[in-house]
């Protein structure tokens, strides 16, 4: 969306008196509100995946090393679970940081009319996300985290393989 269209949706009268200047600070800091708790449910989010992600690994370590082989096949089902859980956490950090960028177009057209643009002036002074030195969005980092536990869960995966028995069934099905 445009950024025209934006400030034409949002802002419908055009007439500034001070009643509307009043209700547009209003709804400003509703919306930072909504923002922050968009913020809140997106760390809680993180939490969750991550405990679940800890608690899942120690649950399988300590079944393989309660019941070693006799509990490869269901070690091996559990791992693919975990790896298709990170991949829902993945997409809802994605959709997250979507959600996150919505806003602030949002925010930024409203600071338009207000007498100081606080998030687009941070913004630019963060460099817009563009230098790491400067900063660096926390989205592109905290995506990352799905994508090294699916790592994690695929090595073990591999390890766990009962190689002699796929050499076995390969050599019986090519002979």
């Amino acid at each position: 969306m445009e950024e025209k269209d934006i400030t034409k949706k949002l802002f419908s009268d055009s007439s500034e008196d001070d009643t509307y200047t009043e209700h547009l600070l209003e709804q400003y800091k509703l919306y930072i509100n909504s923002h922050e708790k968009v913020s809140d449910r997106r760390q809680k989010t993180n939490e969750f995946f991550l405990g679940l992600n800890t608690a899942l690994l120690a649950a399988l370590g300590f079944i393989v090393g309660k019941f070693g082989d006799s509990s490869v096949v269901l070690v091996l089902f559990a791992l693919i679970a975990g790896m298709i859980i990170c991949y829902f956490w993945y997409r809802i950090i994605y959709s997250y940081k979507g959600l996150n960028t919505g806003k602030f177009t949002v925010i930024h057209a409203i600071e338009s009319r207000l007498p100081l643009s606080l998030y687009d002036t941070e913004w630019d002074v963060l460099g817009r996300g563009e230098d790491k030195e400067k900063y660096w969005p926390f989205s592109h980092i905290e995506i990352k985290i799905p994508w090294v536990f699916i790592i994690l869960y695929i090595v073990i995966f591999i390890a766990l393989l009962p190689w002699e028995n796929i050499k076995e069934y390969l050599s019986f099905i090519f002979n």
